[in-house]
This record gives structure tokens, sequence and C-alpha cells, in this order.
């Protein structure tokens, strides 16, 4: 019988900490530690906030009866690090330094590895990431555009794809390494990665505005008439940002990010509304099946995953287009915790290898 592991998981987000107790992979307790945005303005930068938080994680673990001598390992979502290929990675100090100076990019997440450590190191435990967002394991041909100055970027839905993707391939009782994937991730952004023998070789960059529109994002629009629209409302980078991110796809379309209010307003009879859902369930559908083209069509299965996967109106009119790609499998919601504890359970167990950051 496999040993049993006990293993705390780390979320940071920009004003909350998830947090999350597991025996193996069963969540045994979790909290959402939420920090008051007056609070957090006192720090000149998120990585001021880093004492604040572990403070505050010590002191949910006490509340809840969780001594810090009962983990057997801490694991972290990963920050903005140098691309790395996808897995579990023992943290270590050049990882620590590149997060503490920002080295990549600024966000919450690059606390995750800093509260693990620290907590790590005082019980001389394990400390891990696992497949953090800038998992790079493209083919060099998925990289090129068409201007010699613009290289593709991965950047992507990893963990919460990678751990989908484990879970099918245990559900099929087949190992992920010999098995070929489409993984489309719908949230309040979309990636749709294809998934070959363990490696993601092509996925859409939908944090820089490339796939199809989400609740949340433009997606792919055409460059000339967006580029005339920055030439005649002389927009500033911030403006820009948001009209592909926060302020695109749905938002800019309906004036919400809320696909349950939009499925209400088609069921009252709205056609406008319900051609503008249909348009961004016809471009994930699209990008699916292109991303079956690195494969040459040669699919095993389809996973379907994110918040936008509880939709029934969505599962269905997608899957009339995609069906014939390969079989569709379901997976709602997103369990960015229980994927950490997965993650370093892979590596606990000696199932998976872990990765050194370099």
């Amino acid at each position: 019988m496999a040993m049993a592991y006990t293993i705390l998981t780390i979320n940071p987000g920009s004003t909350s900490t998830k947090i999350g107790v597991y025996n193996d992979a069963v969540e045994f307790w979790s909290e959402k530690i939420i920090h008051d945005t007056g609070e957090l303005s006192r720090f000149a930068s998120v990585n001021a906030q880093y004492q604040h938080r572990l403070d505050k994680i010590k002191e949910k673990l006490r509340h809840s009866g969780v001594g810090l001598s009962e983990f057997d390992a801490f694991v972290a979502r990963g920050g903005l690090l140098k691309p790395v290929m996808g897995g579990t990675y023992a943290i270590n100090e050049g990882m620590l330094a590149d997060l503490r100076e920002s080295r990549y990019g600024t966000h919450a997440s690059n606390l995750g590895a800093l509260l693990a450590q620290s907590l790590a190191m005082e019980m001389h435990k394990p400390a891990f990431i696992v497949d953090p967002v800038v998992v790079d394991e493209l083919k060099p041909v998925a990289r090129i555009t068409g201007r010699p100055e613009i290289k593709k970027r991965s950047i992507f839905h990893a963990l919460n794809q990678k751990a989908i993707a484990h879970r099918l391939a245990n559900q099929v009782n087949r190992p992920y390494e010999e098995l070929t994937l489409i993984v489309a991730h719908l949230g309040g952004g979309i990636s749709v990665g294809c998934h070959n023998k363990g490696r993601v070789i092509e996925v859409n960059n939908s944090l820089d505005g490339e796939g199809p529109f989400s609740p949340e994002r433009a997606g792919t629009v055409q460059a000339a008439q967006f580029a005339e629209l920055l030439f005649t409302l002389n927009l500033d980078r911030e403006r820009v940002t948001k009209l592909l991110a926060g302020q695109g796809g749905l938002v800019a379309h309906l004036g919400t990010n809320d696909v349950r209010e939009v499925e209400n307003r088609i069921t009252a009879g709205d056609d406008e509304v319900k051609l503008i859902y249909d348009a961004m369930i016809y471009q994930i559908a699209r990008f699916i099946a292109a991303a079956a083209v690195p494969v040459s069509g040669c699919v095993d299965y389809i996973a379907i995953t994110g918040g936008m996967a509880h939709s029934e109106y969505i599962i269905k009119e997608l899957t009339e287009y995609i069906s014939f790609i390969a079989p569709v499998k379901i997976f709602p919601g997103e369990d960015e915790l229980k994927a950490l504890a997965e993650g370093a359970l892979r590596v606990l167990r000696g199932d998976e290898e872990c990765r050194e950051y370099i």
C-alpha cells in the first residue's frame, strides 16, 4: 500500500491567498484568506506583502488545529519565471531570486514559492511549485510569427490544463505520455492546448490576446483594424491592455462577463445576445480544430474544462462542432489547489521525476 502524504497547498491571488490541506489528493480542509485592498495598499510592492501573507497563513492553520509538523510537503502555484518545461519543480535559490527581483514580471503568484519555502524550511520538508503559467513546450515552428521582431510566447492555464490531462489519462487507464489530447480551458480567458506525448506543443497565448474571444478578453482581432482603432482613439498602453484583457469579449459586446446572465437573456428571447454568444462558441471550436493540425488530426480525446464547462448550452453547441475530431470529455470547473496537490504527490510517490529550475 502506498504511503499517505499530508500536503499544504498555497495559491496567492491579487486580493486573496487560498490554502488547502490534502491527504494525498483528497481535500481535508481549505480556506480562502481575503486581504482587504486598503490593508494591501500599505505595501510598496507585491513582494512586500510576503510577511503579512505568511502570518495570515500561520494564523489560519492554528485556528484550524493543523500544525506545520503534520505536513510532508508544501506546494505553491508558480509565478512569473523564465520559460520552463511542464512538471513539478523543487523550489531553489535561483527560483526564489528570480521571484524576489520580479525578473520576469510582477504578479501575486510570485509570492507562492516564497511562502511555501519559508514554511517548508521551518519543518525541514520539501517545497514545490507545479506547472507555472510560463510552461513552454512549443514546437520551434509554432514560435514564428509574420514579424521577425515578434516571437510567440507560451503563456496559458498550464496548471489546470496539465492536471486535467493527467486526470483524463488516469480515467482511461493510459499514461499521459502516450496520449495525444486537446485540452480547452474555458474561463475568463480561454486557452486551447495540443498535448502530444506529455508536452503542450501548441497553445494560444490567451494572456496576450491570442485565441477565441472570451467573457473578458478580445482574443485574436484583425491587426489592421485594431491598429487603426488605436491611432484614431490615441490610447495609452494601459487603455490598450484593458481593451484586450478585462474589457474585451462578452464584456465589450454585452456589458457582462457572467455567462449565466447571458444565457438568461438568450432564454428571454434576445437574438442579438445569442449571436454574440454563439460567435464565442464558434471561435472556441475553430481553435480546438486548429489544435489538431500539429498532430495531423490524430487526437485521442478532447477535454473541456474551466468554469464555462458547467454550461449545458456551451457544451452542447461546442460538442456538435468538434466531436468529429475525437471523443469529448468534460471536466467542469478549475481546482488549482487540488492540481497542486496532485503535482506534488506524483513526485513524492516517485511517479514523476522532480524537475530543477536552472
